[in-house]
């Protein structure tokens, strides 16, 4: 990834974390409750007209490895 990559992103983030408030304040209490090895995380999309798909996930311990990698390409 080049920097310029990097820099869109950066702006991407910027303009989602700002049209959506609540969900970083969402991932820092997930960060902070610790997110361990057989944890559930489930997710639902809704569309417009109220269709709803749903799917779950079980952390592994690659899972956790992957979770480490993104958090050191923080800046």
């Amino acid at each position: 990834m080049n920097i310029q990559d990097i820099m869109k992103l950066k702006t991407a983030w910027d303009t989602f974390t700002a049209n959506h408030p609540k969900f970083p304040a969402f991932l820092n209490a997930a960060k902070q409750a610790g997110i361990k090895e057989d944890t559930i995380v489930a997710i639902s999309i809704t569309d417009p007209e109220g269709k709803t798909i749903e799917t779950n996930v079980k952390v592994t311990p690659s899972d956790l490895e992957l979770f480490e990698t993104l958090k050191g390409m923080h800046p």
